[in-house]
């Protein structure tokens, strides 16, 4: 994969062309319109379109009355109108339409609201079926009231012992839950404050239920008889808004598909300026569609085009960047990265592709760190189904992850936990053991973390390197700290520590810090040899003593970053340890019987906490220790202008 190539296009003509070219714009599908305010003198008299769509209006309207009758609209190509038919009429039918539905809508939620009612009057009622009294004669009652709820189940037992001397503490039962019994208590008028009092003292919570004629359970009859009869009127209402619909989908297509049509071609207006009787049109077309973009152009009478090259242009800040397809063979182990790519940032038109560095580093850091035969083939089970179930774009990284899990899982000898599985593989293979002993090999993982630090670390050094030579920053790539300087610096420094370790070290002490002196004087001055090489206008700097202030700081800024940004690199060690560590404590849990249960529960543990902690880890080393070094994003995507056929592409654009 590489960014594609782009052309500049600058097109211009009589205003009455512009229709004709916009149609042939958005049917092309490779034309990235852009504001020709950038572009064009602003003396010279063109100004933006002023006017409102005039079918965004009729198109929302349209949506609403889908969404409302939760259907589709469908667009259809025939549907279009030609330049020059009319389609009058579209405002008043829907206006027509939406009041119909509406009509039917407010008749079907009165029913709605009728059946809630009733519903709501089981649910207060359902709790005192079995009381055989009739509920309006209680309501006349002028001498006894009566409080209908609920209460603890052990205040009912209180109630029967403490206040059973008592005769008119009492609480008839009509049905019960797991902790309360629901029922009444009856109270004379004038003992009605001390009963309150009684039963506030047991928890009784009043529980409001409204005046009805008959007994509890007429009552629920009448009420589901109510909710029978309603529900009836409301499929008999939804029967009819359906065959509305029906009846006039193919109308509504047709409106629809003209509607996001024109609603389209509209939308690229905001993108003109014109004057009088001129227009003028900028916007970006890959290189590959370059002949067959002009050629489309071509058929369009009183159109001019001119073609240029981004970076011929001083306002050229942001072309548009479209990735190129990689090969066929690689693309679906390499694309999926890009995902991570867009959420740091879009990549800028001068940026390098490194979607393939990030799906190599990222899928063996990841590996490593979640080195298991049995879990790394679980996790990429999980990623395909995430893929093609759930359509998650996380879950295609997942697939090659949970691969390379499984070949350190492999080369660790490890499978769900278990050390001595696949040793009858290794002697099949003639090797004496596993490749390598986690726990037993505790410096030897730190150090390989370390190392694999300082090779990343000079990959995205070198490929700052190559970025700013494609960008022509010479000056950067020579002198900057994540240039040829910066790199010198760097490994001196790497030498030097390998050898104060007792580690390898080609280059004697002294050459190291001569090496390391004069890239230090070079790197305080970085801005002057880059200002001049790079051609910057303020490359001089205004107080020599703030200057030399300001780049020791900076000095000691690169070195910090030179130093953490290595050691960040043991977290892929400590996390090959940790997860050794955590199936040790699996088993340890599961005891000398290995319960099976346990075992099972610790690795779906393992796979969750520390899957998702990994690929957290990963990502983090992949953003702050390597991207920051080479990668600047703030690129704009390439969207070219389209007709979009789906009814939540069109809405969204309202």
């Amino acid at each position: 994969m590489a960014v594609e190539k782009m052309k500049l296009m600058k097109l211009s003509g009589a205003l009455e062309s512009l229709e004709p070219l916009s149609a042939v714009l958005c049917e092309s599908g490779c034309f990235h319109a852009d504001s020709a305010a950038k572009y064009i003198s602003s003396s010279m008299g063109f100004v933006p379109f002023a006017e409102e769509n005039p079918h965004a209006a009729v198109l929302s309207e349209l949506t609403e009355i889908a969404k409302t009758v939760q259907a589709e609209l469908r667009y259809r190509d025939e549907y279009i109108l030609k330049r020059g038919q009319a389609s009058g009429g579209d405002a008043e039918y829907l206006a027509k339409l939406k009041k119909e539905f509406t009509a039917l809508y407010d008749e079907q939620n009165a029913l709605l609201e009728q059946k809630a009612v009733c519903e709501s009057g089981i649910e207060k009622y359902k709790h005192f079926k079995g009381m055989d009294i009739d509920l309006d004669q209680i309501a006349q009652c002028k001498y006894i009231k009566i409080r209908f709820g609920h209460m603890p189940k052990a205040s009912f037992d209180k109630l029967n012992t403490v206040f059973k001397d008592n005769p008119y503490a009492v609480f008839h039962r009509c049905s019960a839950d797991e902790t309360d019994y629901w029922g009444a208590y009856f109270a004379p008028v004038n003992m009605v404050n001390e009963l309150d009092s009684i039963f506030a003292f047991l928890l009784f919570e009043p529980f409001e239920v409204p005046g009805a004629a008959g007994t509890v359970d007429e009552v629920l009859t009448e009420f589901q008889h109510s909710i029978d009869i309603i529900g009836s009127q409301i499929e008999e209402i939804t029967a009819r808004l359906q065959k509305l619909w029906t009846d006039e989908q193919e109308h509504c297509d047709r409106i629809y598909s003209n509607l996001v049509y024109q609603n389209t071609l509209y939308a690229l207006r905001s993108f003109v300026l014109h004057n009088d009787d001129r227009f003028m049109l900028v916007g970006f077309v890959p290189a590959s569609e370059e002949k067959k973009f002009k050629a489309a152009v071509s058929e369009i009478q009183d159109v001019s085009l001119e073609v240029s090259d981004p970076d011929a242009h001083s306002d050229a800040t942001a072309v548009p960047v479209k990735m190129k397809k990689g090969f066929k063979l690689l693309r679906p182990l390499v694309e999926p990265y890009n995902y991570y790519i867009d959420m740091y940032g879009t990549p800028a038109y001068s940026d390098i592709d490194i979607t393939p560095f990030v799906a190599i580093t990222y899928t063996v850091l990841f590996g490593m760190m979640f080195g298991d035969l049995g879990q790394g083939a679980v996790l990429a089970i999980i990623g395909f189904l995430m893929w093609k179930l759930k359509k998650m774009e996380l879950g295609k990284i997942l697939v090659p992850c949970g691969i390379a899990s499984m070949v350190f899982g492999f080369l660790f000898g490890s499978v769900f936990g278990y050390e001595e599985m696949l040793d009858p593989v290794y002697h099949k293979l003639g090797w004496s053991g596993k490749p390598m002993s986690v726990m037993d090999s505790i410096n030897t993982v730190l150090l390989i973390a370390i190392g694999i630090g300082v090779g990343l670390m000079v990959c995205a050094i070198l490929l700052n390197i190559y970025a700013c030579l494609k960008r022509r920053q010479f000056g950067e790539a020579l002198f900057s700290q994540n240039g040829v300087v910066g790199l010198l610096f760097y490994l001196a420094g790497v030498n030097f520590a390998s050898g104060f370790m007792n580690g390898p070290a080609p280059l004697p002490n002294s050459v190291c810090f001569g090496i390391m002196g004069v890239c230090a004087v070079l790197l305080m001055i970085k801005e002057i040899p880059i200002g001049i090489i790079d051609k910057h206008p303020d490359w001089k700097p205004d107080s020599v003593m703030d200057f030399i202030l300001q780049n020791v700081f900076e000095l000691l800024e690169y070195v910090l970053s030179y130093l953490s940004n290595t050691v960040s690199f043991l977290r892929v060690g400590a996390f090959v340890l940790v997860h050794a560590g955590m199936m040790m404590v699996v088993f340890s849990l599961a005891g000398e019987s290995e319960n099976l249960f346990v075992i099972i529960l610790g690795n779906v543990l393992v796979i969750a906490l520390e899957g998702l902690l990994t690929g957290i880890q990963a990502l983090r080393l992949e953003y702050y220790e390597m991207f920051s070094r080479f990668y600047t994003g703030g690129g704009t995507a390439f969207r070219p202008i389209r007709i979009e056929k789906s009814l939540s592409a069109a809405t969204q654009k309202q």
